[in-house]
């Protein structure tokens, strides 16, 4: 007996109508002019013309995959947020990238790595938005259009420039602790798999009794951190462009489902006032030995999307969204991104992008939104308006708790940077950093990789400021950059 042929599904065009050719336009004669009339033929074209929405201007280049996140420990004592209590399992999707480059770009370029996270929980999506470092370049939203156009192409010739990344950096001094991590080993992970993430900003815990506490996000890898070398990368590059993306999806679809250990920093409320550092900070971390690491719970990624463009493209991450126990902090690069998130997504991919798979919640929506470009969902509310005396949704306190908010900042409005603590400076950390935490052979990897890149088109002017920016880091690391200078 011979085993029937698999079913073959008739191609149909995107109203589901079935189509006569999936290769031939419809002519006068087989040498004839195609006709205008061959709809699938035209739809088949337009689509195409159609298939990109605009790339994020910043980590445009990425790879992500769905899991889980489990929890380990109870810190219900911290937050009433429901993801985070114990026993509980949330469904999540992560997505992880680079941050200069474009669509197209090597992944083992030198640069940060995006570290971006949406949980799917019964009161709503949580995101959290951060990297595999725990500070940033700059800590004034002001600042960062610059940071990014600074890491991008210059506009006369299209090129990237180191001159202009050392520029911007020498020229902000807040960037060291970021610059210092980027050039050392970190900055060129092994893989998306070998590296921690952090939420980087501070947030804001609220418990069940109302008390407010501080916290900082840390996620470590379970696979261990490694990384590559400048040599590895370059060569790496041009051998196989898309190495991390690869690395994630064989990895998941090879059985081996990567994991990361959730640990946070807690700091009570009225601690911020008066710690030695300012906590809210971007370009700081807080000392471990002040406020040690408490585990939480254990992400897993064991599933890859069944279409890239749909699940990870279209994926939007926004820092505004806070479920109830979660709030924001005085952070100001934080504060700037609750508005600068959604609304790049709004521009990207349209203003219903939550209807969209990756960012649908698993929780009931009852919003009064309607209409709108590719709006599919019917507005939950009769009368789109409230209040309404028919029926429609009503806010309810009792659901969302008070505002996770803090007392408002005494004095008058003022265009300043943050006031400084007690060892609040721009070279205190990063030096730390090379000193203490740094070997002597991530030292010397760190001399290397910075020499490196400012014998890379970095002018006169630029690289005295570099050099003397390196020696404010620590002066024993900028003497033996500036060696390898005087030597040529």
């Amino acid at each position: 007996m011979t085993q029937d042929a698999p079913k073959v599904p008739h191609t149909t065009n995107n109203a589901g109508i079935p189509v006569e050719s999936d290769e031939h336009s419809l002519t006068i004669g087989p040498d004839g002019p195609v006709l205008l009339q061959d709809h699938y033929l035209i739809e088949k074209m337009a689509q195409f013309n159609r298939e990109r929405v605009p790339e994020r201007v910043v980590h445009a280049k990425g790879a992500g995959a769905y899991g889980d996140f489990r929890v380990t420990n109870d810190v219900s004592q911290f937050t009433r947020a429901d993801l985070f209590q114990p026993g509980r399992r949330t469904p999540m999707l992560a997505r992880f990238s680079t941050v200069a480059g474009e669509q197209g770009s090597p992944d083992t370029w030198r640069d940060p790595r995006g570290f971006a996270l949406k949980f799917y929980t019964e009161h709503g999506n949580y995101d959290l938005v951060g990297n595999n470092t725990p500070v940033f370049f700059v800590r004034d939203p002001s600042k960062f259009q610059d940071f990014i156009r600074s890491q991008k192409r210059r506009p006369d010739n299209g090129l990237r420039d180191h001159d202009m990344q050392w520029d911007f950096w020498t020229l902000s001094p807040e960037s060291a602790h970021q610059v210092t991590l980027l050039m050392g080993d970190r900055g060129i992970p092994r893989g998306y798999r070998h590296m921690n993430g952090y939420g980087s900003h501070t947030y804001m815990w609220v418990n069940e009794g109302g008390q407010r506490f501080w916290v900082k996000y840390h996620f470590e890898t379970d696979q261990g951190i490694e990384f590559l070398t400048q040599a590895d990368a370059d060569r790496i590059a041009g051998e196989d462009p898309d190495f991390h993306r690869r690395d994630l999806f064989d990895s998941i679809s090879g059985g081996e489902a990567p994991g990361w250990t959730l640990k946070v920093q807690v700091m009570p409320f009225e601690d911020a006032p008066d710690y030695r550092f300012n906590p809210f900070d971007l370009t700081k971390v807080w000392p471990h030995a002040d406020y040690p690491l408490i585990e939480v719970g254990r992400m897993t990624l064991d599933r890859n999307p069944e279409d890239y463009f749909v699940h990870i493209e279209q994926a939007a991450f926004e820092p505004s969204n806070l479920v109830p126990g979660i709030g924001p902090s005085p952070d100001k690069m934080l504060l700037g991104r609750l508005f600068s998130y959604p609304d790049a997504h709004r521009y990207r991919i349209g203003a219903n992008y939550t209807q969209l798979p990756p960012n649908r919640p698993r929780s009931p929506v009852s919003s009064y939104a309607k209409d709108g470009a590719m709006r599919y969902d019917a507005s939950a509310a009769a009368r789109p308006y409230a209040p309404n005396s028919y029926g429609g949704p009503a806010a309810d306190p009792a659901r969302s708790g008070e505002p996770a908010g803090w007392a408002a900042a005494a004095g008058e409005m003022v265009r300043e940077a943050y006031s400084l603590r007690a060892e609040d400076d721009d070279w205190g950390q990063p030096g730390t950093l090379v000193r203490q935490v740094m070997d002597d052979a991530a030292r010397d990897r760190l001399v290397s990789n910075v020499a490196g890149h400012l014998a890379d088109g970095v002018s006169a002017p630029v690289l005295a400021r570099a050099l003397q920016y390196w020696r404010a880091v620590d002066k024993g690391v900028g003497d033996r950059i500036a060696a390898r200078f005087e030597q040529a």
